[in-house]
């Protein structure tokens, strides 16, 4: 079964085909960075993680480019107002959002940034005024003419067919229903930033910023495009149409957005009080496992309910395959295999593929992974599992994983990176308990951990009860959960 994905170009599910075979070209929408990411933004940039990673698994070679936003109307404002250069504000929150990108398991695509591709900018500009598809305004200002551009519209399947010529705006983000001539390039007003260049003294709109970014790295025409729904109109409808003008080309072959999600049942909001950033989270002592498992678990076009019960119970899933990892590893099987155990892990493979196959279901892929558990547990319970049965079972996880990256036991660390963060910004009325527990049992290694443990069973072999209670307790107040199963003693981090 090939890959099909929604392309909100042609607003169905179509088979997903490269223009070259086996190479993908990507370009994805990051992050404004003037504050710290929330969850509803990674929300989409895991989606995306999610993406290349499965088309990795599927034999593509993917050239995947992120853009970091480093440059646009709150940038400039927030920037003049704290009397810092845009490069000195913007600094600390890119630097927040690969720190959190990385804690919750996004692989680093290619970045690329808008103040490092200003002459490239005003270049594309002029070339779109000399084929007078823009033009310049009294104040030194470019603007591109919709009018010229007559499938403006094609993306959001919007009719503006009554727009006014010569209508223009200049903001960045404006009413979702309004169709004018949107600025290219934007001269200084005072106290802004501005560079020099040949059309003039000035900054790039931040649709313009895109267009140019994306086709120098990928090229005029390429794959696939994504970004969250909100960019649909106008961010992406302008990319088009301001490359496309410039082309004549298709600018992407597929366009792939992620639904936004709610929390508690309510949209995110500050003035609600639910809206979180991922740093939050971590704060409030939740695994960074646990909340990409949660934001995975909706395919990315439906509509997620983030709760906090949910994200409990992600957790417990997340838990849940580890254990049966270990289970794996850690028991003495019988030598031989048995067929049932082989087919289900070819099975669940196969039917991890259909799901993701199919739009990107992670639900089902979710699904299917769970069902093999508890059949082999079962299978385990009732000593019907052989010695060579086990890799296929490790080989299914391992598919699993390398698309849904939450079954490598790296939550500690990654959280003790918050914790520090929160002493050094002045955050520490907001470390939670749970959290100051996690990094505590963080300080021991896995090593400190199994010498524990192999000292409390001798202890407890030598029936010095006391010592062995004692062990116990030191690994219970490092968060250390210690299980006793006919397979030996397990343990996991809280």
């Amino acid at each position: 079964m090939a890959l099909r994905l929604y392309n909100t170009m042609s607003s169905q599910v179509e088979e997903f085909q490269s223009i070259r075979d086996k190479e993908i070209r990507m370009y994805a929408c990051g992050p404004t960075v003037y504050d710290y990411g929330h969850i509803g933004n990674f929300r989409t940039f895991i989606a995306v993680d999610m993406l290349q990673r499965f088309l990795r698994q599927s034999g593509y070679t993917v050239q995947y480019v992120m853009n970091i936003t480093d440059l646009d109307d709150k940038i400039i404002h927030n920037a003049a107002r704290d009397g810092v250069s845009v490069q000195q504000y913007t600094a600390k929150y890119e630097k927040a959002f690969l720190e959190d990108a990385a804690m919750i398991g996004i692989e680093r695509p290619k970045l690329v940034r808008a103040t490092e591709h200003i002459l490239a900018m005003a270049d594309f500009v002029a070339r779109l005024v000399a084929k007078k598809i823009a033009y310049r305004t009294d104040d030194g200002s470019y603007y591109f003419r919709i009018a010229s551009f007559p499938r403006y519209g094609k993306l959001s399947k919007k009719d503006f067919g009554g727009m006014l010529n010569g209508a223009r705006v200049d903001v960045d983000e404006y009413d979702k229903d309004s169709a004018r001539d949107f600025a290219l390039w934007k001269a200084p007003k005072p106290g802004e930033a501005f560079w020099e260049t040949a059309i003039g003294p000035g900054r790039p709109g931040w649709h313009l910023e895109c267009s140019v970014m994306s086709m120098q790295a990928l090229g005029e025409s390429f794959d696939l495009h994504a970004g969250g729904e909100d960019l649909v109109f106008p961010h992406h409808e302008n990319e088009i149409a301001q490359s496309e003008s410039l082309t004549g080309k298709t600018f992407a072959r597929f366009w792939f957005h992620v639904r936004f999600l709610l929390v508690e049942g309510e949209k995110m909001s500050k003035s609600l009080g639910n809206f979180y950033t991922l740093r939050d989270l971590v704060l409030k002592g939740h695994k960074p496992s646990s909340i990409r498992y949660l934001l995975t678990s909706v395919p990315y076009r439906n509509q997620l309910n983030f709760t906090f019960d949910g994200l409990k119970q992600a957790a417990v899933s997340v838990e849940r395959l580890r254990g049966f990892r270990q289970r794996l590893a850690a028991a003495s099987f019988p030598p031989g295999s048995q067929p049932e155990m082989q087919t289900l892990a070819q099975e669940t493979i196969d039917r991890m593929r259909a799901a993701l196959d199919d739009d990107l279901n992670t639900a089902q892929a979710q699904a299917a992974i769970f069902e093999m558990v508890r059949s082999a547990n079962s299978a385990i319970d009732s000593d019907q599992i052989k010695k060579d049965d086990v890799a296929p079972l490790l080989v299914a996880l391992e598919k699993f994983d390398e698309v849904f990256a939450v079954l490598k036991d790296d939550d500690s660390p990654k959280m003790k990176q918050v914790f520090d963060w929160a002493q050094s910004e002045g955050h520490e009325k907001d470390i939670s308990g749970e959290l100051r527990e996690v990094v505590q049992s963080g300080q021991l290694s896995d090593g400190d951990i199994e010498r524990k443990i192999a000292e409390m069973q001798a202890a407890r072999s030598a029936r010095d009860f006391k010592a062995s209670d004692a062990r116990r307790a030191e690994l219970t107040a490092a968060g250390i959960l210690i299980e006793n199963t006919k397979e030996g003693v397990r343990w996991r981090r809280k």
